[in-house]
């Protein structure tokens, strides 16, 4: 295999400049005066900091000066990232992003950021505004360049329409190959985007245990992988750091031991994939396959990882196995690429059905498994210890973190068929009728209650995160001087912020608790509220909205 060419796709670095670059993350001080000229000397002028890593930007700056490469060296480094303790914490606000390259400038001392990289998405932050907060400091020539770290293929996409990205920084080594089978690479290598590839032996426990030798042809395989790709791996000697310099220069033979596809006609069967998020309403379907002798495979009920689900296909598809449903949340590209390599492998097709559940329809489905699984709401403790044992409970968090994660499926991972379906809510069949839903703020409202059924049971509902019930109390009564009904209250006494609970409008806990409990239909029902939560509500339990203005 030829030597990779010395320069990358799309010009980042130009003609003589080496492939391959130093991360700087886990450099003290002294390890970066004396490891930095030594890199300097073998050729490497890519170097990698970012603001959250302390003083590494100004020391940094500080050794290339010294060595005389402060004006040719490329100083890539990261904002809209804090570290508190052992933890990191991501800040995607403008006006984050937008400081932390200030403070970088200013720890550099006047020399230039070549690249600069949004750390990791935030996601208390909406991603676009992240990345046009990136676009402005590219659009004003504050930087070089800019670019992405720690991303999947959906959002370097959705950062394409915003911004000029010109790098992309990803794990990639022999250990961890995410960033090949979600895409990443792929799309990078198509569009000429630099593929920075941090953690390219692995992490530091995994570089300690190799010979410098190893070292060098595990970053030679890298580089042969694409020409967009620059290894920066974390020497913090001077020999290292000559070691790493040294893999551009390494010709690798064509290994023939690679894993391919077999080649021929697709044998008949196939492996249907059934994805979505938690709640979307995957176990019916394969529920429905299995009943059409598919042999389902499930992690929820044989436990361990995607990957070694993976596995366990295999094997059943080598025992003879023709037909075969999987039905896990599979949310990204890189977790689906081995059920795809797996059928491939036993010459099969592989479809892939995709229920594209909204959020709010996925949470009334594990609201709903929750009162099957308990008859009532589980409290936060409750929820927290049973989801630990159950991976089908979880808090609302868990579901919405999920959803953050999905990257649709698309016909070029490999699929014979891409099959999307929209979720539709089966009406009761064992439904009483409907009750009315009052929220404690709008029960003075006599006009408004008016609009429902004054003989359907109603439910008074409220949040305090004091767990006072004063409110709900004066509604209830209000409420029962009104309507001829059975009326019930309750009360949401959890925190505000992330909801640990599926209680809080306008999570729908509260109205399917006493949905269940009474055998009533929520979509039969009515709604009386004010403001986005209670609608919002309405429309996720298919009620009727009457709102005070």
């Amino acid at each position: 295999m030829a030597r990779p060419a010395a320069r990358v796709v799309g010009g980042w670095l130009e003609a003589g400049e080496l492939r391959v670059g130093l991360g700087c993350m886990r450099m003290t001080p002294e390890e970066m005066r004396e490891t930095i000229p030594a890199a300097v000397s073998a050729g490497i002028t890519v170097f990698d900091s970012a603001r959250a890593y302390g003083d590494n930007e100004r020391v940094l700056a500080d050794a290339l000066r010294r060595c005389g490469a402060a004006t040719r060296a490329r100083v890539v480094t990261k904002g809209g990232m804090s570290r508190e303790g052992d933890k990191w914490i991501p800040d995607g606000r403008a006006k984050s992003i937008v400081a932390d390259c200030e403070a970088s400038l200013d720890a550099l001392g006047g020399m230039p950021i070549d690249t600069y990289l949004i750390h990791a998405p935030d996601p208390r932050t909406p991603w676009a505004t992240s990345v046009r907060a990136l676009a402005r400091l590219a659009d004003r020539g504050v930087v070089r360049r800019v670019g992405l770290s720690n991303v999947n293929r959906r959002q370097l996409d959705e950062a394409l329409e915003l911004a000029p990205i010109a790098a992309v920084e990803a794990a990639l080594s022999a250990f961890d190959d995410r960033a090949l089978r979600d895409g990443i690479v792929e799309r990078c290598a198509e569009l000429g985007i630099v593929l920075i590839a941090h953690s390219p032996l692995g992490g530091p426990k995994r570089a300690r245990g190799m010979q410098l030798r190893e070292a060098e042809i595990a970053l030679a395989r890298l580089l042969a992988l694409a020409p967009v790709i620059v290894p920066i791996p974390g020497a913090r000697r001077p020999e290292t750091a000559r070691s790493a310099s040294r893999a551009a220069a390494i010709e690798l033979e064509e290994e023939r031991t690679a894993r391919r596809t077999p080649r021929g006609r697709l044998r008949t069967g196939e492996v249907v994939l059934v994805m979505g998020i938690p709640g979307a309403g995957k176990s019916r379907i394969a529920a429905a396959l299995a009943a059409r002798d598919y042999a389902r495979l499930n992690r929820d009920e044989r436990g361990g990882s995607l990957r070694a689900l993976a596995e366990t296909l295999d094997e059943a598809l080598a025992s003879g196995a023709r037909r075969v449903v999987l039905d896990n949340t599979y949310l990204t590209r890189a977790s689906r690429s081995y059920v795809i390599e797996t059928a491939a492998r036993h010459r099969l097709p592989a479809r892939v059905v995709w229920l594209d559940t909204p959020l709010a329809q996925a949470q009334v489905n594990l609201v709903e498994r929750l009162l099957e699984r308990f008859g009532s709401l589980p409290d936060p403790e409750q929820l927290r210890t049973s989801a630990r044992r159950e991976p089908g409970l979880l808090a609302p968090t868990s579901q919405m973190r999920a959803l953050r994660e999905l990257e649709p499926p698309s016909s070029d991972e490999g699929w014979s068929v891409v099959e999307r379906i929209e979720f539709v809510r089966r009406l009761r069949s064992d439904a009483d009728g409907g009750a009315v839903f009052v929220a404690a703020a709008v029960a003075d409202r006599p006009e408004l209650l008016a609009r429902g059924d004054p003989k359907a049971p109603h439910l008074v509902f409220d949040w305090s995160e004091s767990g006072d019930r004063a409110r709900l109390e004066r509604a209830l009564a209000v409420v029962a001087g009104e309507v001829a009904g059975q009326v019930e209250g309750a009360l949401c006494p959890h925190p505000a912020g992330p909801p640990v609970c599926w209680c809080r409008p306008p999570l729908p806990g509260l109205p399917l608790a006493f949905a269940h409990a009474r055998k009533l239909d929520p979509s039969r029902s009515l709604l009386i509220g004010s403001g986005q939560a209670h609608r919002t509500l309405a429309t996720a339990l298919g009620a009727r909205y009457v709102g005070a203005p």
